[in-house]
């Protein structure tokens, strides 16, 4: 604890302070527990997306070995061109949502690729699009866990540091100004006796 001055002025300062301290902590109670379901809901959003992503692959395994015997013409085929987010605010944190992917094929001769072509496009754009939205989901966790890291910091500096500090704070401002209100008494008293065993001798002359 820093120093302090141990007066009444003081006294009310950090009377003040703890005041305002126990008036922000359970805000920031809220927000952490608030940050932490946000977490674990995008944590499991993010599961679902990979869930989907493996069950789409899954799909493909009847045809996948047309695959093997065609590497060459899959190869690029489908590429991400663009990732469409917007905005949304959760706690007061700014994070991406997953609107859409844009996708570049490369062209084929229609007449000299295999029947199931199409299909190949069509099973890659849907895994491509899980993934990229597992991305923006591993950025919106990556987002709120920052934040949820300065607020657990910020609660364990008002549980631990500020809110004690000022506890201790004005019960030693309290003792010192206890103290000197007695001695304060003690001198009023002993100034008062002088005052009047001065009058008695001086009574008795």
């Amino acid at each position: 604890m820093a120093k302090i001055k141990l007066t009444k002025t003081e006294l009310k300062a950090q009377t003040d302070s703890l005041k305002r301290f126990c008036r922000f902590l359970p805000m920031l109670q809220l927000k952490k527990q608030q940050l932490q379901s946000e977490i674990a809901f995008i944590s499991a959003k993010a599961d679902e997306t990979s869930a989907a992503e493996r069950a789409v692959r899954a799909e493909l395994d009847g045809w996948v070995g047309l695959f093997a015997t065609d590497e060459a013409l899959l190869s690029g085929l489908v590429k991400v061109k663009s990732v469409n987010t917007s905005t949304a605010n959760i706690a007061g944190v700014a994070i991406p949502t997953f609107e859409s992917i844009e996708t570049e094929i490369r062209e084929v001769d229609m007449w000299d690729t295999p029947a199931w072509i199409d299909n190949a496009v069509e099973a890659t754009e849907k895994v491509l699009s899980l993934q990229c939205q597992r991305a923006v989901y591993e950025e919106q966790r990556r987002l709120v866990s920052i934040e949820l890291q300065q607020t657990s910091q910020r609660v364990n500096l008002f549980e631990k540091v500020k809110i004690p500090d000022c506890k201790e704070a004005i019960r030693v401002i309290k003792i010192a100004l206890g103290d000197e209100q007695t001695a304060q008494v003690t001198r009023g008293k002993i100034a008062k006796s002088r005052t009047q065993t001065s009058t008695g001798e001086e009574e008795s002359e």
